[in-house]
């Protein structure tokens, strides 16, 4: 599903990742640990395409066989809209528009109608619990909520694999718990694989695996 070879990250004399080497499974659930600064979120942004790492003879990243290191910025952009999902400890939905409007919006981007957009979008939702809260903005829904809206988005165009870094890093413990549950649930009937930083060890023992990363490497 992904696999990546020999990435390096430097930024100025930094070198953030040291030659980093992973493989995931299609349908897989892995938790990235570690503590601050081992490199957890940079090898997420590269391996969802947010970031490029440092260029270094050797280096490669696969998405169902598929490399996708040396896409230009426009084909990047059109790849990671269709098979890539993002969800962030900070939900990162706009303010002014609603949570079916949040939702629709990477599916308006795929050119998709209104009409598809919004079915998927209301599946989703009626899924996550939240049918009603529809038109609701962000600031009248809780954290938790908010969370849930951010994961719909993240499906709204069925991709293979969702990437999330510190997901419920904002969340209460019940929301939290829910949360995890809710990937375990949406892996189950949808088939996405999900690589998950997080800092939080019940998650992260849940997990099908389980990456300790290190000093810009992954350790065990």
């Amino acid at each position: 599903m992904i696999k990546a070879s020999n990435l390096h990250k430097f930024y100025g004399d930094l070198e953030v990742l040291k030659g980093v080497d992973l493989h995931i499974k299609k349908g897989e659930i892995v938790a990235i640990v570690g503590p601050s600064g081992a490199g957890k979120t940079t090898l997420l942004q590269i391996l969802g395409t947010l970031d490029k790492p440092t260029p270094n003879k050797g280096a490669s990243i696969s998405l169902n066989s598929k490399n996708i290191i040396n896409l230009s910025d426009k084909n990047i952009s059109a790849f990671r809209n269709k098979h890539i999902g993002f969800i962030f400890q900070f939900h990162q939905l706009l303010p002014e528009f609603t949570a079916l409007e949040n939702v629709c919006i990477p599916a308006f981007i795929a050119k998709k109608t209104k009409k598809e957009a919004e079915a998927k979008a209301l599946e989703l939702l009626d899924f996550l619990g939240l049918s009603h809260r529809l038109h609701h903005k962000p600031s009248e829904l809780s954290g938790g909520e908010q969370q849930r809206v951010a994961v719909a988005r993240a499906l709204i165009n069925n991709p293979e694999v969702i990437f999330a870094d510190e997901p419920s890093g904002n969340l209460d413990t019940d929301a939290a718990k829910t949360l995890h549950e809710l990937f375990f649930t949406l892996r189950d009937k949808f088939g996405q694989t999900f690589v998950i930083v997080t800092h939080n060890q019940a998650l992260a023992e849940m997990a099908d695996r389980k990456l300790v990363m290190k000093d810009g490497l992954i350790i065990r």
